[in-house]
């Protein structure tokens, strides 16, 4: 039987599962109608308090995914925040996209994994 962690879990999900040495996070949203900017500030803060919960940090990060609501406009905003706060020499595997979310308040979401 695999040995599962997991965190922070409703019955929807879990914000953080951890197997085989691997932290997965769930989408992580910011602060609902703020700007791309502190959005995006936000939730690298929550990324870096459930990573630490691992045991690991942002300069593990495997992959990150972004989606954006309306990536023509936010892209270079998200952009320089994420820019500021990924450790250099230790960018992940990422991808961006567009995406609709969850509500019209949340500009970004951001996944990621990263090692133990």
């Amino acid at each position: 039987m695999p040995m599962i962690t997991r965190k922070h879990t409703s019955a929807r999900m879990s914000q953080l599962v951890i197997h085989n040495g691997v932290a997965y996070l769930a989408g992580q949203v910011g602060i609902p109608a703020a700007s791309v900017t502190d959005q995006t500030n936000d939730i690298l803060s929550k990324i870096d308090t459930l990573l630490a919960e691992a045991g690991t940090d942002k300069s593990n990060l495997l992959t990150a995914q972004i989606w954006l609501s309306d990536i023509g406009t936010q892209f270079a905003e998200m952009n320089t925040a994420w820019d500021a706060w990924v450790p250099e020499g230790h960018a992940p595997a990422r991808w961006t996209g567009e995406a609709k979310l969850a509500t019209p308040d949340y500009y970004v979401e951001i996944i990621v994994t990263a090692a133990i």
